[in-house]
């Protein structure tokens, strides 16, 4: 027997579980209302943030459709210093047109005083709404973008907040040409003097 035969091939390396970060990191994004810091994202799934910023940059060729996959309908996009799956631009008028068709028409009490604050308080953050209402409005937020009622206005460099804002539809389902021609609110306070307490 030859010392070659003898000889056992070395054991391949065993290569990193990046797939798993990346579904988690996936995963986490699914459900995210504001975009993710690379730092948080890092501090949810346990990996350093190295890993996790070449996990993003996989993932946004991923859904990009590079090295021969395919594009999907939906991308990753830093925002604000953070990270966010969003509709891609091109199907934002079929997405939209879907939502409207399959969404019941009848808004919660709740959302309609979520809508409230935002048509009156304009660009305001969801953490500022929830400090009016005194309760979590995530899950009324999405209905509302859900439904054309809403829209992201900006987000804040400094906070890494998305600003909300009402568009046209509100407007055409209230049956007014603009924001202006809505009742002043001031009558329908207690002390009749203002409005919301000054919420950014």
């Amino acid at each position: 027997m030859t010392a070659e035969s003898t000889t056992e091939a070395p054991t391949p390396a065993p290569q990193p579980a990046v797939s798993d970060v990346e579904r988690a990191i996936e995963a986490i994004l699914m459900v995210a209302d504001e975009p993710q810091s690379l730092v948080h994202l890092a501090t949810a799934v346990g990996h350093p943030v190295p890993a996790v910023r070449q996990s993003i940059e996989r993932l946004v060729a991923d859904y990009d459709g590079e090295a021969g996959g395919v594009r999907r309908g939906f991308e990753l996009r830093e925002v604000g210093g953070g990270w966010r799956i969003y509709v891609r631009p091109e199907h934002d008028i079929v997405v939209r047109d879907f939502v409207l068709t399959q969404s019941p028409t009848r808004l919660s009490q709740a959302a309609l005083e979520t809508l409230a604050v935002i048509a009156y308080k304009q660009p305001i953050s969801r953490g500022a709404i929830a400090s009016i209402r005194a309760v979590n409005v995530d899950s009324v937020v999405r209905t509302l973008l859900s439904r054309g009622l809403i829209t992201e206005a900006f987000t804040d460099s400094e906070t890494g907040a998305i600003h909300y804002e009402t568009t046209p539809l509100l407007l055409t389902q209230l049956g007014v040409n603009s924001i202006d021609d809505l009742p002043h609110i001031s009558p329908l306070l207690d002390d009749g003097s203002a409005g919301f307490d000054e919420q950014r």
